[in-house]
């Protein structure tokens, strides 16, 4: 199911120089979390396995199953909107997983998405939302009771969580233009795709054209990118975020759904 994946020269020194020890591998079949079976087979190319398991009380009653999954002691790598590069440190050495949906992605995309993920191994981040805002997802989702349902409140949540990863990212992508041209320009290529989106944004979200979710999911993927928001999402493109994390982002929901 998996096989390691030979690096270009320009991704290999993003792997030295932020997660030297990391793995690299294709996946056979894509995924959205990845099967605790199929997970398990990481054993052969890793030294061990350490699943991270969360407390159920950090969970709304109403939690999706798959969050609750996610939060459970079985071994759970990927989870929806990681996109065709997913990466995981459950695992020693830490594991980034390819899916064989960027088949056929133009070269320089696809070598941006597996720097940005070494970038993001480096960081020692959670790997996703529920280890960002710990037991303030409880509270986030009564937050948004009422205005967003359980799904929604976990798309809203998983897009928050990306967007504070982009404030903690972006600044070593601007960094390579002169060491790193090519995944530089592939940077600014995906910025420049997203921009006339997000131009109609807020229109769109006030017209109903677009849900507010899948607005905020766009929104903070393009803080990577260094671009500037519509209101209310330029709130989230600021330092404040990047230094108070979880509780910014719960008195941002609170304030914009109100």
């Amino acid at each position: 199911m998996f096989a390691e994946r030979s690096l270009p020269d320009a991704v290999d020194r993003i792997r030295a120089a932020h997660a030297p020890d990391a793995l690299v591998l294709d996946v056979e079949r894509d995924f959205e979390t990845l099967p605790p079976a199929s997970a398990e087979q990481l054993g052969l190319f890793v030294d061990s396995l350490d699943p991270v398991s969360y407390p159920r009380s950090w969970l709304p009653a109403d939690a999706p199953e798959l969050l609750v999954e996610y939060a459970g002691e079985r071994f759970t790598v990927g989870a929806p909107g990681d996109g065709g590069v997913a990466w995981t440190r459950q695992t020693d050495p830490p594991v980034v997983l390819v899916k064989p949906r960027l088949s056929g992605s133009p070269e320089p995309f696809v070598q941006f998405l597996l720097a940005e993920a070494l970038v993001q191994v480096g960081l020692e981040v959670p790997e996703q939302f529920l280890g960002f805002f710990e037991d303030r997802y409880r509270e986030f989702a009564s937050a948004v009771a009422g205005r967003l349902g359980p799904a929604d409140t976990y798309q809203l949540a998983a897009a928050l969580y990306e967007g504070y990863l982009g404030l903690h990212t972006r600044p070593v992508f601007a960094e390579w233009g002169d060491e790193h041209p090519q995944l530089y320009d592939a940077w600014v290529d995906a910025g420049e795709r997203l921009q006339p989106r997000l131009s109609s944004l807020a229109s769109d979200v006030a017209s109903g054209r677009t849900e507010f979710g899948d607005a905020a999911e766009l929104a903070c993927s393009a803080i990577k990118h260094d671009l500037e928001l519509p209101t209310p999402f330029g709130a989230l493109n600021t330092d404040a975020y990047r230094e108070h994390g979880a509780d910014y982002a719960l008195k941002w929901a609170e304030k914009t759904l109100d």
